[in-house]
C-alpha cells in the first residue's frame, strides 16, 4: 500500500523558533514511521504514511532545541513495536517510549520494553483509525502494566467523552489524554461538552493532559488563534499535570503542513509566564517519565 495520497508528508525545512526552549525540555509527544523496508507497516492499518524515521526525527529536535522525548507508538506499526525499541535504544537513554500491546503479550515482552525505556502503553478510540477493541481487553492490560509502574495515554474524539468518562476515572494507573481531548473549538471553552472535560481532569488527580496538537484542532488554521483559549485553559487548572509535544510527523494532516518551528512558538501562548513553561516543558514529563532523575 503506498502513502495515502491525501496525508500530506512533514515539513521539509521547519523554522527555527523565536522561543529558545529552555534546557531539559521534553516533546512528550512524537512519533517514528519506518523506514518501511526495516520496519514495514501493519496490514491492518488504515493509513500509510511517509516514513520518517528515528535519524529524521533525532535531527528535527536539535533544530527545535528539545533535548528529551517522548515517542508514542502510531496505529500504522500496530503492536510491532522494534520501530520505537530501535528509537529507544538509538537515544542513549534520552528518550522514553509509549507502546501498543495486546492482552496476549508476554511477561518477557513487557521486560525488554520496559527496558528500552517505555513507561506506559496507548489505547486508541478513534474510530476512523482502529477498530473497536472490548474493554475487557483494555482492562487486561493495565493489569499486566501495573507493576511496571507505566500508565496509558488515551486517544479519543470529544464526542466520545461521556461514554468513556467512568472507564477514565476507575483507572488504577496514571491516565494521560492526547490532544486536549480533541474539543471542537468552535464551542468555546465555556461550552458543556468543555467544561466536562475541564471538570473531569481538574477532580481526577491521576488524570493528566497533552497541551498538544492545535494543527489538528484549528478550524481557522496557522497561527492558531482559535485554538489558544483552550490550551491556555488547562495549563492554568492543572499546571502540574500538562505535558506538551509536537507530534511530529504529524500523521494524517490534510489541510496544511504544520511548521514544527511554528509550534515550539505556540508555548508562549498558552504557557506565557516562565513557572508555566518550567513545568509544561521540563518538570512535569520529568516527574512522569524519568522520576528518578
Amino acid at each position: 500500500m503506498p502513502p495515502s495520497p491525501d496525508y500530506l508528508p512533514f515539513h521539509p525545512n521547519p523554522s527555527k523558533p523565536e522561543f529558545t526552549l529552555p534546557t531539559g525540555t521534553w516533546d512528550a509527544h512524537c512519533h517514528v514511521f519506518g523506514p518501511e523496508v526495516e520496519f514495514p507497516f501493519a496490514s491492518e492499518r488504515k493509513y500509510t504514511p511517509v516514513d520518517a524515521g528515528k535519524d529524521k526525527l533525532f535531527e528535527l529536535h536539535k533544530h527545535l532545541g528539545v533535548e528529551r522525548s517522548v515517542i508514542v507508538q502510531a496505529t500504522c506499526h500496530g503492536a510491532d513495536n522494534r520501530a520505537l525499541v530501535d528509537a529507544l535504544n538509538a537515544s542513549n537513554g534520552r528518550y522514553r517510549g509509549i507502546a501498543t500491546v495486546r492482552p496476549d503479550v508476554t511477561k518477557e515482552q513487557l521486560d525488554e520494553l520496559d527496558a528500552a525505556g517505555v513507561r506506559g502503553v496507548r489505547f486508541n478510540f478513534v474510530k476512523r483509525l482502529v477498530d473497536a477493541t472490548p474493554r475487557e481487553d483494555f482492562l487486561q492490560i493495565v493489569d499486566l502494566i501495573k507493576p511496571y509502574g507505566w500508565h496509558i495515554v488515551v486517544y479519543f474524539e470529544a464526542a466520545d467523552l461521556e461514554g468513556l468518562e467512568q472507564f477514565l476515572i476507575d483507572m488504577p494507573v496514571t491516565v494521560v489524554i492526547d490532544h486536549l481531548g480533541r474539543p471542537d473549538v468552535t464551542k468555546g471553552i465555556d461550552h458543556p461538552d468543555f467544561l466536562r472535560f475541564r471538570k473531569l481532569v481538574k477532580e481526577n488527580e491521576h488524570i493528566w493532559v497533552k497541551v498538544t496538537c492545535p494543527e489538528r484542532l484549528t478550524v481557522a488554521g496557522p497561527p492558531y488563534e482559535d485554538v489558544v483559549e483552550f490550551g491556555k485553559i488547562i495549563v492554568e487548572e492543572i499546571p502540574d499535570r500538562v505535558i506538551w509535544g509536537t507530534d511530529w510527523p504529524h500523521p494524517n494532516m490534510k489541510s496544511h503542513v504544520p511548521d514544527d518551528g511554528k509550534l515550539v512558538d505556540h508555548i508562549l501562548r498558552v504557557a506565557p509566564t516562565k513557572k508555566q513553561q518550567q513545568a509544561l516543558l521540563i518538570d512535569n514529563p520529568t516527574r512522569l517519565y524519568d522520576p528518578e532523575n
